[in-house]
């Protein structure tokens, strides 16, 4: 039998645990041209959450079904296939489900991996991973830190941003995060390095908090929250600085609070580029590279929070949205 985890109810501004449900049901068998794998690890990213909603599909992905497995990327192993593509042990990252087993036509977006795994397997979804490619890319194709920067980083613990603060002390830029509260700022200091800590539920105004961590300015800004954190960040932006905008979700789900300040974006010259790393597929396995190297020599670190069990997915969903994840959320099977 394999599990499925469905969306059992669409939710209303965050999600909750009670909006997923698990479902089980026969393996299924597998057709000419399809392949079939066993998934070892779910990876839970806060922007699935984009296509929860009612007539959410667009251009990257189509509006998930009520009662349809979620969407979602996941560690695999090809355990039957009938596809001149795959072969039985393959280990590929892909954009399945929240499912112990799934059934590929080769379709979907999916990443071959190594055979033989140098690191923990669930490196591969984190640091290795899309979260990992997501920081590498941000950093080294959109905001590339120098020594003279000081660069400011939203969602700072949590997977992208864990990540991509790590990169940009390599640059040997000073860096400054924002997070949702005083352990997770003692916590991306001392674990990760940053040399500073704003918490965003703090008392003064965030545009304040900011200014009086980084008294001389932001030159580089990577936004995983965008609303009112991108608004207070644009307001502390040196001239012609630069902005990396990797995700928003403080708006996923909800109706978002736009910056109001943008025309700060004209008079100061700023940089500023969205990105979506799947795009970049073809270099993945040079980012891999590097993030390999780096890891392996410790120059960085793949924090985790990490759950078991496929009926804790919903929880751990849930819990991105809480803030009560340090590092990477997954999920083991």
């Amino acid at each position: 039998m394999m599990n499925s985890v469905v969306l059992a109810r669409r939710p209303i501004g965050n999600p909750v645990e009670t909006d997923f449900a698990v479902r089980e049901e026969p393996i299924p068998s597998v057709p000419d041209g399809h392949f079939l794998t066993r998934n070892d690890f779910i990876s839970l990213d806060a922007g699935f959450r984009n296509w929860m909603n009612e007539d959410s599909g667009d251009e990257v992905l189509p509006a998930m079904a009520l009662d349809a497995p979620v969407m979602g990327l996941v560690l695999s192993q090809v355990i039957t296939s009938r596809h001149p593509a795959y072969s039985v042990g393959d280990r590929l990252m892909a954009r399945f489900a929240w499912q112990t087993h799934s059934l590929s036509d080769g379709s979907d977006f999916i990443a071959p991996l190594p055979r033989e795994l140098e690191f923990n397997p669930s490196a591969y979804m984190g640091v290795l991973g899309d979260t990992g490619m997501s920081a590498y890319f941000g950093m080294t194709d959109i905001g590339k830190p120098t020594a003279a920067d000081c660069v400011l980083i939203s969602g700072a613990g949590g997977a992208v941003g864990s990540i991509a603060g790590q990169i940009a002390k390599l640059a040997g830029a000073r860096v400054v995060g924002i997070v949702g509260s005083q352990a997770k700022a003692e916590w991306i200091c001392s674990t990760l390095g940053y040399d500073a800590a704003v918490i965003r539920s703090g008392n003064q105004p965030l545009s304040q908090a900011i200014a009086d961590a980084c008294p001389d300015g932001v030159d580089l800004f990577f936004d995983n929250v965008g609303g009112q954190t991108l608004e207070a960040a644009i307001s502390n932006m040196n001239h012609r600085g630069r902005l990396a905008l990797c995700g928003a979700i403080s708006g996923y789900g909800v109706a978002p609070h736009g910056p109001n300040n943008l025309f700060e974006v004209v008079t100061k010259e700023l940089s500023v580029e969205g990105f979506m790393t799947h795009f970049r597929h073809e270099r993945y396995e040079e980012a891999r590279e590097e993030l390999s190297a780096w890891l392996r020599d410790g120059t960085i670190q793949s924090p985790e929070y990490q759950l078991e069990g496929i009926e804790r997915v919903g929880k751990a969903f849930a819990d991105l949205f809480a803030g009560e994840n340090f590092g990477k959320t997954i999920v083991a099977l």
